[in-house]
């Protein structure tokens, strides 16, 4: 479902990118070329800072956002998901927060406040809190990383964990073409 918000904003969606018909984008949203966003996706830009401003959601070229995520932002905070990035089933992003190209976000994982560089990896279950990844960091899966985190003791991320977030990018933008050429039998 595509909608306004209350201020009257609607989602903009590049015409390669795929919104499942169960997906919900609300208000100020920018949805850029070739990106999936899964069933029951939410992305809501709908919350105005005190001036009734309203920072954009953009999802970056070539991105997917998986089934269930939820991404939304306190008091029109801008969240920015950088290109080629996957934000898998259940994740959610709360604004402000910044993610990079090539980051991968694990299943049921917690992003708020945060800024995470390219190509980082997020595994499944954590929580990413208030504090910045530089690039190419890797955060395991049940971890919480937060302002008062010793970055120095986060690995970086190996040759396996990059081929495996580039391969769910893969996937994901075939997605797109096979949905996209199926759309109107729905």
């Amino acid at each position: 479902m595509i909608r306004k918000n209350p201020r009257g904003d609607l989602p903009q969606i590049h015409p390669t990118a795929f919104v499942d018909p169960t997906a919900i984008l609300c208000g100020l949203v920018i949805v850029e070329e070739n990106v999936f966003i899964g069933p029951y996706a939410v992305i809501r830009a709908d919350e105005m800072d005190a001036d009734n401003h309203i920072e954009p959601i953009i999802i970056g070229a070539h991105s997917n956002i998986q089934d269930g995520v939820v991404i939304h932002s306190k008091s029109g905070a801008k969240v920015t998901i950088g290109q080629r990035t996957s934000i898998a089933h259940r994740a959610i992003v709360h604004g402000p927060c910044t993610v990079g190209n090539g980051v991968f976000i694990g299943f049921n994982s917690v992003l708020f406040n945060c800024v995470i560089e390219d190509g980082c990896v997020v595994r499944y279950n954590a929580v990413v809190d208030g504090c910045h990844l530089p690039p190419g960091f890797y955060v395991q899966s049940t971890e919480r990383i937060g302002a008062e985190t010793d970055l120095a003791s986060l690995p970086q991320v190996s040759a396996d964990a990059s081929e495996f977030s580039e391969d769910v990018a893969r996937t994901n933008n075939d997605l797109v073409r096979g949905y996209k050429h199926i759309q109107n039998e729905f």
